[in-house]
């Protein structure tokens, strides 16, 4: 089992730093951990997201095969989120907030969203909690 002190660790490619820090700091409220002149490291939801500084950058956002994000147990925490987003203007990939799987038992919530080297994270919430992981 995870200890409460590990994380899990993500990394995408970034083609500016200063670009990836306003988007996960100024936009999506993230820690910024630590900087270096190749790579930059936050709190992102308790885990821990390397940007690092590439030229391979997706050349445009696609949510399959690869993206990331947090499923979060408990809703409010999703419609504050989701207020975030609407509020800074965050870009998101398609229409904003979309219901998946309605009227199945994995009904959920989610959003994704599209940083600015075109990395794409989800955020959802499953009416049935036992369906986050």
């Amino acid at each position: 089992m995870r200890n409460p002190h590990d994380c899990c660790h993500i990394a995408v490619p970034a083609r500016d730093l200063d670009e990836a820090i306003g988007f996960y700091v100024g936009g999506l409220g993230a820690k910024l951990a630590r900087r270096y002149p190749d790579r930059v490291t936050f709190d992102f939801f308790g885990d821990q997201l390397v940007c690092h500084l590439s030229d391979q950058v997706p050349d445009e956002p696609r949510a399959y095969p690869r993206h990331f994000g947090v499923s979060f147990a408990d809703g409010a925490d999703f419609d504050r989120l989701v207020r975030l987003i609407d509020h800074r203007e965050l870009p998101t990939l398609g229409d904003g907030v979309s219901l998946r799987f309605e009227g199945t038992a994995e009904q959920h919530r989610t959003v994704f969203l599209v940083d600015p080297s075109n990395n794409v994270i989800e955020f959802k919430h499953y009416d049935d909690p036992r369906l986050q992981y």
